[in-house]
């Protein structure tokens, strides 16, 4: 069953890539702020596996709880951050 967790988790991580290159080269900051977030959720689930693999799933739980409430928190605030900064839907400056 480990190397079923291993496998998935792996396979998380390479599913990773794709918010990463919109996070990196996203046309707009709106794109950005969207990749940090599904990046976020998908680490969430990574910890998770992480808590299966070394059998301390409770732990694991806590953390993962901690860190996605987080990750909520600090893309709303950055959404609105550049909500009232009128940059949300403007060209991002990498162009």
């Amino acid at each position: 069953m480990n190397t079923f967790f291993v496998c998935v988790a792996i396979g998380l991580c390479l599913l990773m890539s794709l918010p990463l290159y919109r996070c990196l080269f996203g046309p707009t900051v709106l794109d950005r702020l969207i990749g940090v977030n599904a990046i976020g959720s998908k680490t969430v689930v990574l910890l998770l596996l992480i808590g299966f693999l070394y059998e301390r799933v409770d732990m694991f739980v806590d953390i993962a709880l901690a860190y996605a409430f987080l990750n909520f928190v600090a893309v709303i605030a950055a959404s609105r951050y550049f909500h009232k900064r009128k940059g949300l839907y403007e060209e991002s400056f990498m162009d």
